[in-house]
């Protein structure tokens, strides 16, 4: 539907317009070609031609583009009332009681703001007067937002940094990933292995006089690539964090209501004994409105008001954006889209496990949910990534009005993250898809299946040579020639 306020630009007007006023910083999906939206619904989006696009993308949407019930929650309420969040409202408190429902009992305190970003930096604000220590941290690729305060914490974002960039108050903790990362599947307990890398690093940090304010992470790694930690390692990293005098905060920015299917948050994944101090939500939390929120325990935040200086947020929380909040949670219980996320997440996996035992490209399933990563390597054994491939797929789908993107710290984890609306036969269309295209890759690098597995499974080293077509257009400056696989 045309807007009524708005003329239609011509998609060469938009471009021009963008690149003229728009930051050049301000990165666009498919930047070569890029696709102008201009309507969607459920898990689809449509161009201006009217071309239908399946949205693997779109984790703000979360239960569907343009909701019925949702758009509707806040045009009755704009027409009624919108203000400063200072002033008395039903809403406010209906939906904190409503939110605090899905919680364990000890998260009781809600703070409402306006973006994912901003509820991570006023996270870093509670730890910090909470404990009055300084140190904070974070995993390896992590990413937490776009504000100063995290961009110090964000790895996915720091990482090209030298040491003297980066904040002195910030430690790298290894990402729990038990495919590529220090300690993988074969460990007998990765888990431990991995949160005594934690606790060196408080060793470390007290050494130097450092005192241990948080430990942020999100509850299954995104922008990191799909990763999903073992179970067991956040308690422990809890129990090591709070014996140093911090407190956890878990980023469920991402992750969070319903999308991981077994649970409503996806730190719950851990298992009943692991609560976190501090838990951060956005995107999904408003269905694409600009809402976030920041829970936590009363003891943090009696903290938090001990300091002396008023906290106050004009936007955040507004009666709309509350009316908005209260339709998403009445839509995901209403069409049980947590438990459309456990079936459908279960079907897709099962769909890319048997592409992994079909290509040698397919390296790793990993996901929970509607949280989905297929990571691609060009040797099984040396896990070397196949990032040009990935974006080869990416561009492929497109053609095919299929939207995806892949993430990771090497660009070659493909990632599912659709609205949870999304069907098996939506994750049928996009699963054949990738089949052909990882087919047709295949064959013009000359890589087969039974080479991959001999080489994953001889212990001795073999060398195939195979020649590397060209597969990527001028988004990918990478140009494949020989390579041994």
């Amino acid at each position: 539907m045309r807007s009524h306020y708005l003329p239609r630009l011509e998609k060469k007007k938009t471009i021009d317009l963008r690149k003229k006023h728009i930051g050049p910083s301000c990165k666009i999906f498919f930047s070569h070609d890029p696709i102008k939206i201009v309507q969607a619904k459920g898990q689809y989006m449509y161009d201006e031609k009217g071309q239908r696009y399946l949205d693997c993308i779109n984790n703000v949407a979360h239960v569907g583009h343009c909701h019925p019930d949702v758009v509707r929650a806040g045009a009755q309420q704009m027409e009624v009332l919108n203000t400063n969040s200072r002033f008395l409202h039903d809403n406010l408190v209906l939906y904190a009681q409503k939110l605090q429902a899905t919680l364990p009992d000890k998260l009781s305190v809600c703070y409402f703001v306006n973006s994912g970003s901003e509820a991570n930096d006023l996270a870093l604000r509670l730890a910090w007067q909470y404990t009055g220590h300084k140190d904070i941290i974070t995993l390896e690729n992590a990413y937490h937002g776009h504000v100063s305060s995290l961009i110090d914490i964000s790895p996915y974002k720091f990482h090209q940094l030298s040491d003297a960039e980066q904040n002195q108050y910030v430690h790298v903790a290894p990402s729990p990933d038990v495919y590529r990362g220090k300690y993988r599947a074969d460990h007998p307990d990765p888990a431990t292995a991995y949160a005594d890398e934690v606790k060196d690093i408080i060793h470390r940090a007290h050494e130097k006089g450092g005192k241990i304010a948080a430990f942020i992470a999100e509850s299954l790694q995104s922008c990191g690539g799909q990763v999903i930690p073992p179970v067991g390692y956040f308690q422990q990293v809890a129990e090591h964090v709070r014996k140093a005098g911090g407190i956890v905060i878990a980023d469920e920015v991402q992750v969070g209501f319903g999308r991981v299917g077994a649970n409503f948050w996806a730190f719950q994944l851990q298992g009943e004994d692991f609560v976190p101090d501090i838990v951060t939500m956005g995107k999904p939390i408003g269905n694409g409105h600009p809402m976030s929120c920041v829970v936590t325990t009363k003891e943090v935040a009696e903290a938090f008001t001990f300091s002396g200086m008023d906290y106050f947020n004009t936007f955040g929380g507004n009666p709309v954006s509350c009316a908005i909040g209260l339709a998403v949670l009445d839509v995901i219980g209403k069409e049980d889209l947590q438990g459309n996320a456990l079936r459908v997440g279960r079907y897709l996996t099962d769909l890319l496990e048997k592409q992994k035992e079909k290509h040698p490209l397919v390296g790793d399933i990993r996901g929970r949910g509607l949280f989905v990563g297929m990571e691609l390597v060009k040797d099984r054994l040396k896990l070397t990534p196949a990032t040009a491939e990935a974006q080869e797929v990416i561009y492929k789908l497109k053609e095919q009005h299929i939207l995806l993107s892949a993430d990771g710290p090497h660009r070659n984890v493909l990632k599912f993250k659709p609205p949870m609306c999304f069907t098996t036969e939506d994750a049928d269309l996009v699963v054949e898809n990738i089949d052909h295209i990882l087919t047709e890759i295949e064959e013009a690098i000359g890589l087969k299946l039974h080479n991959a597995l001999k080489v994953e499974n001889e212990s001795s080293k073999r060398k195939v040579s195979v020649t590397l077509l060209p597969i990527l257009n001028s988004f990918c400056s990478l140009q494949l020639t020989k390579a041994n696989l």
